[in-house]
C-alpha cells in the first residue's frame, strides 16, 4: 500500500499551512513590492524648495566670500610683483657696479704685474738711480696702495649689498608665487560655487522656479516694509533733533518728549561729508544696470566692493579693495543713524557691501547673474546686516 502513496508537494509553510511553489513565488513578489514601497520615500528624498533656495543662497554667499579672497590675493599679488620687479632691477644695477669694481681691482693687478710693483723696500732703493728716483717710486706706490684699498672696500661693499638684494628678490619671488597660488585657489573656489548653484537651479522644474520667484517676491516685500520702518524712524529722529536745535536757539529748554526714545536723534550731516557723499552716490546711480562680475572694478561691470571703491574714488576718497578692509576704513555708526553715502556691510564674515542712499535703501552689486541696483538694506533679512561705516 505504501508504494501507491503520492509524494507530498514541496512548498513553504505559512501559519502552519503548506503552500505550493506558485504561491511561494507570489509571496516573494509581495515581499519585493513591500520592500520597494518602504524604499520609495528614500528614493524620493528630494530637498524642499525652501532647502534648495537656502542652498543656492549659501553657495552664492560662499562665492562672494571667495571673491573677496580673490580680490585680496589679486591686490597682494600685484604689489608683490611690483616689489619683485623693483628688486630685480636693483640687483641688475648693483651687479653692474660690482662688475665695475671688479674690473678696477683687475686693472690694479694688471698694472702691478706689468711693472713688477711691490711694496717699496731696500732693493727698490738700490735699483734707483738717484735718491729722488726712490722718493718718486715710493710716493707712487703709496698712492696706488691707497687707491687699491678704496677699490677693495668698494668691491666688498658692493658684493655684500648685491648678495643682500638678491636674497630679498628671491624671497619676494617666493612670496609672489605663494600669492599667485592663493589667487588661483580663490578663483577656482568662486567658479566651483557658482557652478554648483547653477546646477541646483537647472534641476528645478518651471513650476518650482515659479514658486521660488514667489518666495523671493515675499522676501523683497518684507524687506521693503522694514526699509519703510527704518525711514520713518530716521525721519522721526531728524525731526526731534531739529526741534531740539530750534528750542536751543530760542533759549528754551528742550521738552522731555523731544529727545525721548531709545536712540539719540541723528545730527545733520556736515557739509563736507554731504558733498562727498553726493558725488559718490551720483557715481553709484550711474552704474545701475551694469552686470555683477566677480573681481570687477568697472567701468563696464563691478563686484560689490569694486562698486563702493569706485563710487568713493569719484568723491576723492580712496577705499581699500576688499570688504574686509573697507569695513575698517571709517567710523562705525548705528543703522538707525545711517546717512546717504555710508557703507552697509553684511554677514558675519563681512563678505558683502552696499552704499546707503537713505530711506532704508542702498545701491549694490548683489551677486553673479544680477545687475547693480537699488534695494532694501534688509534684502537678505535683518540678521544679515553686519555694520554701517562712514568712510569720510
Amino acid at each position: 500500500m505504501a508504494s501507491h502513496r503520492k509524494s507530498r508537494p514541496t512548498g513553504t509553510r505559512v501559519a502552519g499551512i503548506r503552500t505550493p511553489a506558485l504561491a511561494t513565488a507570489a509571496l516573494t513578489s509581495v515581499a519585493l513590492l513591500s520592500q520597494s514601497a518602504n524604499a520609495a520615500p528614500e528614493a524620493d528624498d528630494k530637498p524642499s524648495l525652501e532647502e534648495v533656495e537656502k542652498k543656492v543662497d549659501d553657495l552664492y554667499r560662499q562665492a562672494g566670500s571667495a571673491t573677496e579672497k580673490y580680490n585680496g590675493a589679486k591686490e597682494k599679488t600685484a604689489k608683490q610683483r611690483k616689489r619683485a620687479d623693483a628688486l630685480i632691477d636693483d640687483v641688475a644695477k648693483r651687479t653692474q657696479k660690482l662688475n665695475e669694481a671688479r674690473e678696477e681691482l683687475g686693472s690694479f693687478a694688471s698694472a702691478q704685474y706689468r711693472t713688477g710693483a711691490a711694496a717699496p723696500d731696500t732693493a727698490t732703493f738700490l735699483l734707483a738711480d738717484t735718491p729722488q728716483d726712490y722718493f718718486d717710486q715710493t710716493q707712487l706706490m703709496d698712492r696706488m696702495t691707497g687707491r687699491q684699498k678704496v677699490a677693495v672696500d668698494d668691491y666688498v661693499t658692493q658684493q655684500s649689498e648685491t648678495m643682500k638684494k638678491r636674497q630679498e628678490a628671491t624671497e619676494s619671488l617666493e612670496a609672489l608665487t605663494e600669492s599667485q597660488g592663493d589667487l588661483k585657489t580663490a578663483k577656482a573656489t568662486v567658479q566651483r560655487k557658482l557652478a554648483d548653484a547653477r546646477e541646483l537651479m537647472s534641476k528645478l522644474t518651471a513650476e518650482e522656479k515659479a514658486r521660488l520667484a514667489a518666495i523671493e517676491k515675499e522676501k523683497q516685500e518684507e524687506a521693503a516694509r522694514k526699509a519703510d520702518e527704518l525711514a520713518r524712524q530716521q525721519a522721526a529722529q531728524q525731526q526731534a533733533h531739529e526741534e531740539a536745535a530750534r528750542q536751543q536757539d530760542s533759549g528754551s529748554s528742550p521738552s522731555g518728549s523731544a529727545g525721548s526714545g531709545s536712540s539719540t536723534p541723528t545730527a545733520p550731516a556736515d557739509s563736507s561729508y554731504a558733498t562727498k557723499a553726493d558725488k559718490a552716490l551720483a557715481f553709484a546711480r550711474a552704474q545701475i544696470g551694469k552686470p555683477y562680475v566677480w573681481g570687477a572694478v568697472g567701468p563696464g561691470s563691478y563686484d560689490c566692493s569694486g562698486l563702493t571703491q569706485a563710487a568713493w574714488k569719484a568723491a576723492g576718497v580712496t577705499l581699500p579693495r576688499t570688504t574686509y578692509d573697507q569695513v575698517n576704513a571709517g567710523t562705525t555708526v548705528p543703522l538707525s543713524q545711517a546717512r546717504p553715502g555710508d557703507l552697509v556691510f553684511f554677514y558675519d564674515d563681512v563678505t558683502h557691501v552696499g552704499i546707503y542712499i537713505g530711506n532704508g535703501m542702498m545701491i549694490h552689486a548683489p551677486k553673479p547673474g544680477t545687475y547693480v541696483r537699488e534695494e532694501s538694506v534688509y534684502y537678505d533679512g535683518e540678521s544679515a546686516i553686519h555694520s554701517v561705516v562712514r568712510p569720510a
